[in-house]
């Protein structure tokens, strides 16, 4: 119960202003009563889907292709796929790839509006498309 509170709060204060760091949020929660740690907060903005947009945790964003501004999707070479997104939101959108645990993805890397995504072969780079293309439309 503590910690669903904790969560709720964590929601509140990210609704309310700008926050950059773990530890300004844990602080903030301490002048709300809670003592948590760094590592709990941690795994709190895990369990709550916060990423950060423009350097500021931001609350989950809608799951839909077009909330997340997916424009485009590209083949490069035999093991990699680019995907193009709107500015700010390669991290949220490489967070929602990651989480899916698609076995033909390798890793991922997020820029600011470009996602590189490394793949085992070309069977598995159609495969991580198609799925891609899947999870984002609406």
């Amino acid at each position: 119960m503590r910690k669903e509170k904790r969560q709720q709060t964590i929601l509140d204060l990210i609704r309310a202003r700008n926050i950059e760091t773990q530890d300004e949020l844990t602080a903030s929660l301490s002048k709300k009563g809670f003592s948590a740690t760094q590592s709990s907060v941690s795994r709190d903005l895990d369990e709550l889907g916060m990423v950060k947009i423009n350097g500021y945790y931001s609350l989950p964003q809608a799951e839909t292709k077009q909330d997340f501004g997916l424009f485009d999707l590209k083949a490069a070479g035999e093991n990699l796929i680019v995907a193009k997104c709107g500015s700010g939101l390669a991290s949220a959108v490489c967070v929602r790839i990651d989480r899916a645990k698609i076995a033909e993805i390798v890793g991922t890397i997020a820029g600011d509006d470009t996602i590189f995504i490394a793949v085992k072969d070309r069977k598995s780079q159609k495969a991580a498309v198609k799925i891609i293309l899947e999870m984002f439309e609406k």
